[in-house]
C-alpha cells in the first residue's frame, strides 16, 4: 500500500494541507509552522506524482481523494481540518463529498468546483524542453524555462522541484511524463449533484481569476455552509503572496 509522503509538525488538532499542481508540501512550510505554533498537528502532504510521494500512471481526483483517505487511516486521523490549494483544493473537495464525516472544517484556496480548461500547456512545454542528459545546472534549467515562462516567481516555484537524482544528474521531483499525459484530468468539475454540508471557507486572490463572482452561486449550491473571502494584493498563489492575511483568515475560521 502506498502512503503519501508528509512532514508532520506540532501537536493538537490534525490539519492536513494539500499543495497545488507541480507544487509540493515544502511550499507550505512557513504557514505550517505558524499553525503548529497555534495548537495544530500539521500534516504537510505531497500528493501522488509530486514531491517525495510515489509516482503512478493513475492520476485523477477520485484516486487522489482515496490517497488522502488511506493517509488518514494510516495516521489514525478521524476528524481533520483540511486545506487545499488549486489542484489540492479540488482533491479536498472530492474528499469532502466522499468522506464528509472525516472533516471538521474545509478551506479551499483559489479554486471553484467548476470545470477549468487546460491552461498549463506553456509551462509543460517548457518543462518538457529540458534534457537532463545535457543540462547540468539550475541556471541552465532556468534559462530554458525563461523562454517559455517570463514570470520569475513561477520559474522559482518550479525550480524548487529540482534535485540531484544521482551524481551529476538533475531531475524534477514531480512525474512530468504522467502529469503531461493526464493534464486533462486537472480541470475536471466536481461531479453533478454532489454536496458537502460541513463548514467551508473559500479564499480567493484579489488579482486571480480562478474564482469569479459568477462562481459564487455554484460554490453555495455545492457547499451551502460556506463563505467566500478575498485575500487582497494576491494572485493565484495567495498563501505565498499575502501569507499574513491568509493566516489570519484561516486561523479565525479553524478556531
Amino acid at each position: 500500500m502506498n502512503i503519501l509522503h508528509s512532514k508532520i509538525i506540532g501537536e493538537g488538532t490534525p490539519l492536513v494541507i494539500l499543495h497545488g499542481f507541480l507544487g509540493m508540501s515544502d511550499n507550505w512550510k512557513t504557514l505550517g509552522n505558524q499553525y503548529a505554533a497555534n495548537g495544530f498537528q500539521v500534516h504537510l502532504v505531497d500528493q501522488r506524482n509530486h514531491g517525495r510521494s510515489f509516482h503512478s500512471d493513475d492520476f485523477s481526483y477520485d484516486i487522489m481523494a482515496e490517497d488522502v483517505l488511506t493517509y488518514c487511516k494510516h495516521h489514525n486521523l478521524d476528524r481533520i481540518c483540511l486545506i487545499g490549494h488549486s489542484m489540492g483544493g479540488k482533491t479536498a473537495m472530492f474528499f469532502a463529498i466522499k468522506h464528509p464525516q472525516l472533516i471538521s472544517r474545509l478551506l479551499i484556496a483559489d479554486i471553484a468546483p467548476k470545470y477549468y480548461p487546460v491552461h498549463h500547456n506553456i509551462i509543460l512545454n517548457g518543462l518538457n524542453a529540458i534534457d537532463f542528459d545535457t543540462i547540468k545546472s539550475r541556471k541552465e534549467v532556468d534559462l530554458i524555462l525563461s523562454r517559455y515562462i517570463p514570470i520569475i516567481g513561477v520559474r522559482q516555484f518550479l525550480l524548487k522541484n529540482l534535485y540531484w537524482e544521482e551524481k551529476e544528474k538533475l531531475n524534477f521531483r514531480f512525474n512530468l511524463k504522467v502529469l503531461t499525459k493526464t493534464i486533462d484530468n486537472i480541470g475536471v468539475a466536481l461531479p453533478e449533484n454532489t454536496i458537502f454540508n460541513g463548514e467551508a471557507l473559500f479564499l480567493k486572490g484579489s488579482k486571480s481569476d480562478y474564482i469569479t463572482d459568477e462562481d459564487n452561486a455554484l460554490i453555495k449550491l455545492r457547499f451551502p455552509n460556506s463563505n467566500t473571502e478575498t485575500i487582497e494584493n494576491a494572485g493565484h498563489w495567495l498563501h505565498a503572496e499575502n501569507p499574513a492575511s491568509f493566516y489570519e483568515k484561516s486561523i479565525r475560521f479553524f478556531k
